[in-house]
């Protein structure tokens, strides 16, 4: 484990505060730690993530619908 002496500004620490208590944790550290897990999973190339090559195989799999026109396709999609 790491460990580092950090300068947050107030509404930062008001937020760690808010997930600390939200998540019934010990510790701000943890706090940090479930904030950097959730932006990980949200916003950093989920292409190397291992379940996104899963999904994407699964959409591989699946059989496409052909359209003779642009019509036939808008006809689909504003029947969903």
């Amino acid at each position: 484990m790491v460990q580092a002496v950090i300068n947050i500004d107030e509404n930062t620490n008001r937020v760690l505060n808010i997930v600390k208590a939200k998540f019934g944790l010990r510790d701000k550290s943890q706090a940090i730690n479930i904030v950097v897990n959730e932006y990980e999973e949200s916003f950093l190339e989920p292409q190397l993530r291992p379940e996104y090559i899963s999904k994407l195989k699964k959409i591989k799999k699946q059989e496409g619908i052909h359209f003779k026109s642009i019509g036939g396709l808008r006809k689909h999609i504003e029947n969903l």
